[in-house]
């Protein structure tokens, strides 16, 4: 009988696993080992290579039904649909029931009021779980009950829902994390209620950020913010300082019937979010073409910069030093050369926006190098990069950056005499003229016959 004596209803325990033989014998053992007797279980296998599948067939479980394709809401619909149950509880294969309780817990919660529509419980750590993990589950799974009607927080490695509503809405079986939430946040909205009950505990190693797994939290991450109306700090670039700085040496050579500088100048001006375009440069020549461009020459850099073996950042410390002198203070700074007339519209900005949103110290332009890359050595040989003579679309996705063609980062890093931070973002560009630089009159000659289609 269950705590309010009516009789007990079936539960369909849907266990998923891959590769869990150091956790699956002292998982079913527990469950086996509850007060509450009426249940089944249904294991979801992942194509384990280990023992998992030998050990959990020396239980009387119920059915074992492999999944290739694995998502975890396809996995829990694939196990609901070969169960019987009245009630589904769900349960990782790496998870331990810490008393006998545990079941009885669950369906008790899920009883005391019809509009509960699913449970989960509590989940403590392992003696040898990371700390990262403990921290997470002791402050996540408290002491105390909790009714949500507006939170949809719930974990299907440890809960309990009502078929009936599950035959109303079924996990979601496209995305790769937190169906569990999507889930629950279909059924607040139909006006039910989800319980946290700390009485049906369970112990669980890694917890519920997977020991800090990037791939899984940057995930997680997109899924709630497609589902979910939460609300993320951004900044707003059209709030911010921000500042180009073209650094030029000696005289803009010609491209068609204007200087080289022009487009650069002319693709900084298209910008929504620059707010000034500084052209650094040690020719008064170059200077009055920048004006005459629309760009602000405050400064004549000293010809000593101009030396062959000063450094591109020894120059742009210098440039964001004498703007500040200047009472120009930037929150960002765009590097742009003038060598690449081709900037595809609205590179700029979307570099900008990029930087801010996921929150670059610096975002660099780049394109994709499929070929084949080489790395000659001191001795005068060669080093194969890539990992050879593989179809294209089986080779890894290498990059090269185009700092000239674009640079988003922080003044603080020019005036260290670094341009980029430490983390550093790639914006990707496949225009087929975007990489395209003019160094010599060959590839002024080229840039010359293809700018008057460019521009237009």
């Amino acid at each position: 009988m269950t705590k309010n004596g009516s009789k007990q209803r079936l539960c369909s325990i849907i266990i998923r696993s891959k590769n869990e033989e150091r956790w699956i014998s002292s998982c079913l053992q527990s469950v086996y080992n509850q007060s509450y007797k009426e249940f089944e279980i249904i294991i979801v296998d992942n194509n384990s290579t280990d023992k998992t599948l030998e050990k959990v067939r020396q239980f009387p479980v119920k059915k074992i039904i492999n999944i290739t394709d694995y998502l975890p809401g396809k996995a829990l619909n694939l196990g609901i649909r070969h169960s019987k149950g009245e009630y589904i509880v769900c349960l990782s294969g790496h998870c331990i029931p810490t008393t006998t309780e545990w079941l009885a817990s669950l369906v008790n919660a899920l009883e005391e009021d019809e509009k509960y529509a699913g449970v989960y419980g509590r989940q403590e750590p392992m003696s040898f779980s990371s700390m990262s993990d403990k921290r997470d589950m002791m402050l996540v799974f408290g002491l105390d009950r909790k009714i949500q009607s507006k939170d949809s927080f719930f974990h299907n490695a440890n809960s309990i829902f009502r078929r009936e509503l599950w035959e109303k809405i079924y996990f979601n079986e496209e995305i790769t994390n937190i169906e569990d939430r999507i889930w629950a946040q279909e059924i607040l909205n139909l006006g039910y209620k989800i319980m946290y009950e700390p009485e049906a505990s369970v112990f669980h190693y890694h917890g519920i950020h997977q020991s800090g797994n990037h791939e899984r939290l940057r995930n997680v991450i997109k899924i709630i913010e497609k589902h979910h109306n939460n609300s993320f700090g951004k900044l707003d670039p059209k709030n911010l300082n921000i500042v180009a700085i073209i650094p030029i040496k000696g005289i803009s050579r010609k491209i068609g019937d204007k200087p080289l500088l022009f487009y650069t100048v002319s693709a900084a001006k298209k910008s929504r979010y620059i707010n000034r375009i500084i052209v650094s440069t040690d020719n008064e020549q170059t200077a009055d073409h920048a004006k005459k461009a629309g760009a602000e020459c405050p400064f004549i850099r000293p010809s000593s910069l101009s030396e062959p073996f000063v450094n591109l950042e020894a120059v742009q410390k210098y440039s964001i030093e004498k703007i500040e002198q200047h009472g120009i203070l930037p929150d960002l700074v765009v590097h742009l050369e003038e060598t690449f007339p081709f900037r595809p519209e609205g590179l700029i900005d979307n570099m900008i926006c990029y930087l801010l949103e996921d929150g670059y110290d610096s975002v660099i332009a780049a394109r994709r190098e499929p070929g084949f890359l080489w790395q000659e050595n001191n001795d005068g040989k060669f080093t194969r990069l890539d990992s050879g003579d593989v179809p294209r679309k089986f080779k890894e996705s290498t990059l090269i950056g185009l700092h000239g063609l674009g640079c988003v980062s922080h003044p603080e890093y020019f005036r260290k005499e670094h341009m980029l931070g430490n983390n550093i973002g790639l914006y990707k560009t496949d225009h087929p003229l975007a990489g395209f630089e003019v160094r010599n009159e060959e590839s002024a000659e080229v840039a010359s016959k293809l700018i008057k289609s460019f521009v237009d």
